[in-house]
């Protein structure tokens, strides 16, 4: 067989019109016995030819695609193998260059990120530890303690957006790793009401929490993840839906799985933006500051606690998180 897949098209249709101008021929001849037997021919050809299209054509161009569509959802630097040296062979080639390129571009960013983020942590911690013990000098008044009071404020923003993508870079690295352990994960949830309430007041945010109707059984789960998913959802909440300055948290058991809500009461999300709000450095049109990445963080603890994370619009406005946590199987 020829290399060349258009070669190979050529000849096989240049074959097939000799046979059937042959088999014209005897049929003009009365050569019936030939003609049949050039018939017969004929169609054991083409049935060749169907074979033939379908295990170097079709079904290779099928295994590219499913390739394209797994480096689109992220395996980067994975290969194909394909032995085939027609153009077949020369795409498959081609894509595993570009998944190898796309790969080392994806490494090059990473190693970036991490190390601005960890030169970044020690100037911050600095300046929120100096801007604390400044707030308490009794000679600093006026606007002097609002421009400290800000400086702290945002010297916090920013480190936890230095602590957002240090866990996205752990997270592309291989080394995100959750410590299981069975939890009380209404107990876990409250804590985190608790720790988050009175920044919520501050913020005029008032939160509104349905505790169970029946006992929630512990479930196995790493507790500081699970409160980091938690704390990030209320600050969501807080920020995108602080319009309408109420968010209601509430928790069930539904079948083998506990189901947390988070609902808020602001404007909602784009239903254009809802399927990309959990992609990594998706911001959409949000105005507000950050980096974009912490929901893509908090939807990798949920799945790798075997959970999922489903993101929609309430009725009636607002935006409602659901998080599926699986009871664990222990009798």
């Amino acid at each position: 067989m020829f290399k060349n897949l258009r070669t190979q098209l050529t000849v096989s249709v240049i074959a097939a019109l000799i046979l059937m101008l042959l088999s014209i021929w005897a049929v003009t001849r009365d050569y019936m016995i030939l003609a049949v037997c050039v018939l017969v021919l004929i169609c054991f050809y083409m049935i060749y030819l169907l074979f033939w299209f379908w295990k170097n054509v079709s079904e290779p161009i099928d295994r590219l695609t499913e390739f394209a569509a797994e480096i689109a959802s992220g395996s980067y630097g994975s290969r194909l193998e394909d032995r085939s040296e027609n153009e077949i062979g020369q795409l498959t080639d081609a894509i595993n260059d570009m998944s190898e390129k796309v790969a080392q571009a994806e490494k090059a960013r990473t190693d970036f990120i991490s190390q601005v983020s960890h030169e970044l942590r020690t100037p911050l911690t600095a300046i929120t530890g100096w801007s604390e013990t400044i707030k308490f000098d009794p000679a600093v008044q006026g606007d002097s303690l609002r421009g400290i009071n800000i400086i702290s404020k945002e010297a916090e923003r920013l480190t936890g957006m230095v602590t957002e993508l240090l866990e996205f870079t752990r997270i592309q690295d291989g080394r995100f790793n959750l410590r299981i352990g069975m939890i009380d994960i209404a107990e876990e949830l409250e804590d985190a009401l608790f720790t988050y309430g009175k920044l919520m007041k501050q913020a005029g945010m008032d939160v509104n929490y349905k505790a169970p109707d029946e006992d929630i059984p512990m479930i196995p789960g790493d507790s500081e993840r699970l409160k980091q998913v938690f704390l990030n959802l209320l600050d969501n909440a807080m920020i995108h839906g602080g319009d309408g300055k109420i968010i209601d948290v509430s928790l069930e058991r539904d079948g083998g799985y506990v189901k947390i809500y988070f609902r808020d009461y602001g404007s909602g999300i784009p239903e254009a933006e809802l399927p990309h709000v959990k992609e990594k450095f998706y911001k959409g049109s949000s105005k507000n500051r950050g980096t974009g990445i912490g929901l893509a963080v908090c939807d990798e603890i949920i799945t790798r606690h075997k959970g999922k994370m489903d993101i929609r619009n309430a009725d009636g406005g607002g935006c409602l998180v659901i998080l599926s946590l699986p009871i664990s199987t222990r009798p």
